[in-house]
């Protein structure tokens, strides 16, 4: 993997860099091949918070984690925690859903040592679907969207776009903001 590593209000140091890659690193094992695309990591400082946020482009998937910690080194440990816990239910979902050989499935390697595969079976356990909701999209602006995901008190809302004719989802990021979800 190649790493694109930048700081947002903040410098990168070499010592910062390098831990970074070891760490991302220990990624490796889980592929048969180390994925060719570029690694792109941000880090950044926030009101005392030591941010990373990791985007790993993956064949028909991406791998994204972001945390806040109020040290940059503990954040990079629990970020790659959290793509490690990503790669194994990924994994799991390619085994589930392509029991053909020659499929996705190839991208990972099937045993990762150490009781991982273990690991990857309780996950498949928790992604138990557990309520299905049916609901008519009422057409809306995005304003009018965020005003009735407020309204419910959810942290997103899914809409059908009288601008896009489309099915949107507006959110509540975490700094307080909102985001847009559209299709391609």
């Amino acid at each position: 993997m190649k790493y694109n590593i930048r700081g947002q209000r903040m410098e990168v140091t070499d010592a910062l860099r390098e831990y970074v890659e070891k760490k991302l690193s220990r990624l490796d094992k889980y592929f048969e091949a180390p994925p060719q695309s570029d690694v792109h990591v941000t880090l950044s400082v926030t009101k005392g918070q030591q941010t990373i946020e990791v985007t790993i482009p993956l064949p028909g998937a991406q791998l994204r984690a972001e945390e806040k910690r109020e040290d940059m080194y503990a954040s990079i440990d629990f970020v790659v925690d959290k793509l490690e816990r990503q790669i194994r239910k990924h994994k799991t979902k390619i085994n589930r859903n392509f029991r053909e050989a020659g499929s996705a499935r190839a991208l990972f390697k099937e045993d990762f040592g150490n009781g991982v595969t273990t690991l990857a079976r309780d996950e498949e356990e928790d992604m138990e679907l557990v309520r299905t909701k049916r609901f008519n999209l009422k057409p809306m602006d995005v304003d009018e969207a965020i005003l009735q995901m407020n309204l419910v008190g959810h942290n997103f809302y899914v809409f059908a776009n009288t601008d896009t004719k489309e099915v949107n989802v507006v959110y509540r990021r975490n700094d307080g903001k909102y985001g847009l979800i559209e299709a391609q």
